[in-house]
């Protein structure tokens, strides 16, 4: 009898928190003081505070391991957040980001395609973020 074994699915909480390591990395590389939430605050991963144009910011992050389809709903989006969106790739292979601002997402929304309207399944596809991939530099303006 031949067993098959069924591909254990990852959990998204793992996932998750995986990308806000990454992106909390890529920003503390970049010299902004910057702290995980954990949770414990409810829409927002990340603070980050950049002492040099003594700017702060709120980050949300959204992760997946594989290129897919970012699970974001156009109405949850809020103007004054950065989302990053993170794709972590197999082991080995650092992640791609792509870096927003909820501006951009807020005012643009058909830019992103119907995906991210859809009242069900909302998403974006990394295909429609591509011109903000590695755009770290929003956290240097003034």
């Amino acid at each position: 009898m031949t067993v098959v074994r069924k591909r254990s699915r990852v959990d998204g909480q793992i996932t998750g928190l995986a990308g806000e390591f990454f992106v909390a990395g890529e920003l503390l590389k970049r010299g902004l003081q910057t702290s995980l939430t954990i949770g414990n605050a409810k829409a927002i991963d990340l603070f980050a505070h950049h002492p040099q144009t003594d700017r702060r910011f709120t980050v949300q992050v959204k992760a997946v391991r594989t290129r897919n389809v970012f699970p974001i709903s156009a109405s949850r989006v809020e103007r004054e957040h950065i989302y990053v969106f993170v794709i972590l790739n197999k082991a080995g292979d650092p992640p791609t980001y792509f870096v927003v601002p909820g501006a951009d997402l807020a005012g643009k929304s058909e830019r992103f395609g119907k995906g991210f309207r859809d009242k069900k399944f909302p998403g974006i596809s990394p295909a429609l973020l591509d011109e903000y991939r590695d755009n770290w530099s929003i956290f240097d303006e003034r």
